[in-house]
């Protein structure tokens, strides 16, 4: 989880195959799956969040072609850390 704004962005352009100013929100999550980040375009700049669990793991979406579309509750509940799966 090392990579910044810049490092996501040309990520997001190489794997997702999207514009990272498309607004869509992408995430990505670390190799112990106990941390996130999201970042995506509000028309001014890009945001960027990062969130650590103090214990357990964020569920992650199985992705077809590197993409996984999720429901803003799906969303909501994944940063809280919630299997929705």
């Amino acid at each position: 989880m090392r990579r910044g704004i810049d490092g996501l962005s040309a990520l997001a352009e190489s794997v997702i195959k999207e514009a990272p100013g498309s607004g869509a929100i992408f995430g990505f999550r670390g190799k112990r799956a106990d941390r996130i980040k999201l970042l995506w375009w509000d028309g001014q700049g890009f945001c960027l969040f990062y969130k650590v669990l103090e214990r357990g793991y964020f569920p992650w979406p199985t992705a077809k072609d590197g993409v996984a579309h999720l429901t803003q509750a799906q969303l909501s509940m994944l940063v809280e850390g919630i299997d929705w799966r």
